[in-house]
């Protein structure tokens, strides 16, 4: 019988995702482990994010991705031997569409986030595209739709990796449109 063993992952990358578990997220924001990309990075791990207040997927405001990848021997282009890539996508009202300050906004959402949830980080860069999605034809049921897409990743300062994780929720929720919740104030769930 030929069986193969599961390499064990380095003691940094452990602690890294050990530092992700564990952590309260706003009700409205559902967190799902999915397939990590496999050619990046000798190790990663990725999750998705779906801001919806009700699980319906109608009702469904935003969603995003978190890849954490490392690589023991450090990547140049990294400056570092872990990254974090992440996207955030949501709908916005039409009338953002012709807004030319809608970049510098929502990279200023991302920033934000990683200010304000103490996410120490070196070596940030991404961008922020607006989609106008236009319908003919038989597809008029569905009028004209504009989207903004936060795409970044960054060179976390160390292996707890926490901050980074609770930035990139706040950034999904704050481009889906939900208010931020003040200090000290427990969002409660919504009973239908």
């Amino acid at each position: 019988m030929n069986v193969q063993q599961t390499p064990v992952a380095p003691p940094d990358f452990e602690a890294a995702l050990l530092s992700l578990r564990g952590h309260r997220m706003r009700p409205e924001f559902h967190l799902e482990e999915v397939p990590a990309p496999t050619r990046i990075a000798p190790y990663a791990l990725a999750l998705t994010g779906e801001v919806n207040p009700t699980r319906d997927p109608d009702d469904m405001l935003g969603n995003g991705r978190f890849v954490v990848l490392y690589d023991p021997e450090g990547q140049e282009a990294w400056n570092g031997e872990f990254r974090v890539i992440i996207m955030a996508r949501a709908e916005l009202e039409p009338e953002f569409s012709a807004d030319p300050m809608l970049g510098e906004v929502g990279w200023s959402w991302l920033t934000d986030a990683l200010e304000a949830e103490g996410a120490e980080h070196h070596s940030l860069s991404g961008t922020v595209t607006r989609v106008l999605s236009e319908t003919f034809g038989g597809l008029h049921l569905r009028s004209g739709e504009v989207e903004i897409e936060i795409r970044a990743s960054w060179t976390p300062e160390g292996t707890d990796l926490a901050p980074h994780l609770r930035a990139w929720a706040l950034l999904s929720c704050q481009t889906a449109g939900l208010p931020p919740i003040p200090d000290n104030v427990s969002p409660l769930n919504r009973k239908r």
